[in-house]
């Protein structure tokens, strides 16, 4: 992670889109009412799910290459920590992220590192809920 916690809040206010890197159909699980919750407080939230689905009234996209780079400059991670390399690798593919934002519980040093060089701001193991009720 290479945001200081004093940028956390001013992060969050620089976008006004946030991509949600598998956004779940199913209600109870934290990929879906985080994406809920943060839509609620007025960001605009698209995300990308493998499979199609409209629960909760999400712009949803199979992939990241499917959604428009501009709403891809930030992108809040819901994919084990195993699975990270590869999200950063598809990612840093793509081009136009300016942020790399990993769920509470989700980290991987060796792929944030690699997203950090790259010039992304990296926060990994955060919940946005949380992040939300601690600076706003």
């Amino acid at each position: 992670m290479n945001v200081p916690d004093s940028d956390i809040k001013s992060l969050l206010e620089s976008y006004q889109t946030i991509t949600v890197y598998g956004l779940s159909n199913d209600q109870t699980k934290p990929s879906h009412y985080v994406p809920v919750f943060i839509r609620d407080k007025g960001w605009n939230v698209i995300g990308t799910y493998p499979k199609n689905h409209n629960v909760g009234g999400f712009k949803i996209f199979k992939s990241l290459a499917d959604i428009p780079k501009e709403d891809r400059r930030f992108i809040d991670v819901f994919r084990s920590s195993d699975k990270i390399p590869e999200v950063v690798d598809e990612i840093l593919q793509l081009g136009g992220t300016e942020v790399l934002w990993l769920q509470l519980g989700i980290s991987h040093p060796e792929a944030e590192k690699k997203a950090e060089e790259a010039g992304i701001k990296v926060v990994s193991n955060r919940c946005l809920i949380i992040e939300y009720n601690h600076y706003f």
